[in-house]
């Protein structure tokens, strides 16, 4: 490095060329002012030009050092990273651009065989179990959830008022068949009565004949032979056998009355036995009524029964979800044309997001559910605006592996029904 030092400015000399003080000033070195003579100048020139060679070959130095040393080998290494920097983004952009097309392509080639839905979900036949009779709840034998048996006793109401009527129907079924019995008896006996008058008649029939006989072999005979007073004694017992078999007949009438008025109070008897024995079934329905069971195998839901209230009839107590369910898909009227029984359906169940369970599809439901609705759309007044219908679709599972799942009604699936 050289050093130099400038002479004294004075009040007539001139500051450097503009070039050598744009310079100085680019590489952070004061320049200073330079006076006198052209030839004081000139050297002034060259020492200050000296300074800035030294300085600029000290920044080169340090810059070749902190090269890497690869890049000192070669020059054109620098233009082939910056071209390649170029063209990267380009590349990257159209290799994701092929992926994007080509994965388009796959999935509608594979989506144009399949129709789906996200208004689905799992439904089953709901048992709602309510009260019979009313009384107070003496014991309740299940837990919330818990999974029970057909004919499981699960609630038991105070059964005492219903014992007392079975009671009392049995007694009444007593007194009725008593009274068949006495009934019965009654219409014995004009039966009998009856027999008696028949045989009354034909005793006082025969008499009869014997009086007739006896009469006409009077009057048979010579006159002189009998006298008046038998004539007239046997035409008297003839007419006075006449008169008691018609009383006689007259009788058996009445016994025939008689019998059949028996005949009528063993029927009215035995209705009253009918109706006191059905008021005593009656009673033992009731009776078992106080014991609420489990209409089918399932789990219990929704509890609606605490222990020491007093139920009405109807009033719902619980209700039993079944094991069995199925899929209900509300699929659009536009996605039906190609769907029929029996097609495959690929399932998706919101709760287990990560398996994918196989079914099929069952039947259709005829009749959309708009037409089903409490208030059914009526497009013959006013105007009318197209909406898409939806038609629910019944989706059972073909899936051993839902037996071990916890489903329930009402939980969301994504069913995908391949229809080609």
């Amino acid at each position: 490095m050289h050093f130099f030092s400038p002479a004294p400015a004075r009040m007539n000399d001139h500051v450097a060329d503009d070039g050598e003080l744009r310079s100085a000033a680019a590489d952070g070195i004061k320049a200073p002012v330079r006076s006198g003579a052209p030839a004081e100048r000139q050297s002034f020139r060259e020492g200050y030009r000296q300074g800035f060679d030294d300085a600029d070959q000290r920044r080169s130095d340090g810059n070749e050092d902190a090269k890497d040393p690869d890049e000192k080998d070669g020059e054109d290494k620098p233009e082939k990273k910056s071209r390649f920097r170029r063209i990267l983004p380009w590349a990257i952009g159209g290799i994701v651009f092929a992926v994007l097309v080509t994965g388009s392509m796959l999935y509608w080639l594979s989506a144009r065989h399949y129709e789906s839905t996200d208004d689905a979900f799992i439904d089953a036949h709901t048992t709602q179990v309510s009260s019979q009779i009313s009384g107070r709840v003496k014991s309740i034998l299940f837990e919330d959830n818990q999974k029970v048996s057909a004919g499981q006793l699960l609630i038991d109401i105070d059964p005492r008022d219903y014992d007392v009527r079975r009671n009392q129907s049995r007694a009444s079924l007593g007194n009725a068949v008593a009274q068949l019995a006495q009934a019965k008896a009654q219409m014995a006996l004009q039966q009998a009565n009856l027999e008696q008058a028949n045989a009354q008649v034909r005793v006082t029939d025969a008499e009869l004949q014997q009086a007739r006989q006896d009469l006409a072999r009077y009057k048979g005979v010579d006159p002189r032979a009998i006298t008046r007073q038998q004539i007239d004694s046997s035409t008297a017992q003839v007419r006075t056998g006449q008169a008691r078999l018609d009383a006689n007949r007259n009788a058996v009438g009445g016994a025939h009355a008689q019998v059949d008025a028996a005949a009528a109070q063993v029927a009215a008897a035995e209705a009253s036995v009918r109706e006191a024995q059905t008021n005593v079934d009656n009673a033992d329905l009731q009776l078992s009524y106080a014991r609420i069971t489990a209409p089918i195998d399932g789990r219990i839901a929704k509890r609606n029964v605490e222990l020491g209230i007093y139920v009405t009839p109807g009033q719902p107590l619980f209700s039993v979800v079944p094991n069995e369910m199925w899929i209900t898909a509300n699929f659009k009227e536009t996605q039906l044309a190609d769907m029929k029984p029996g097609d495959l359906v690929d399932i998706s169940i919101d709760t287990y997001p990560k398996d994918t369970f196989h079914g099929r599809v069952d039947s259709f439901q005829t009749g959309t559910g708009s037409v089903f609705s409490s208030l059914p759309a009526e497009n013959a007044t006013g105007n009318y605006v197209k909406v898409v219908q939806r038609l629910p679709v019944k989706i059972v599972f073909d899936d051993k592996r839902i037996a071990e799942l916890r489903l329930a009604p009402g939980l969301s699936v994504v069913p995908r029904v391949k229809v080609r």
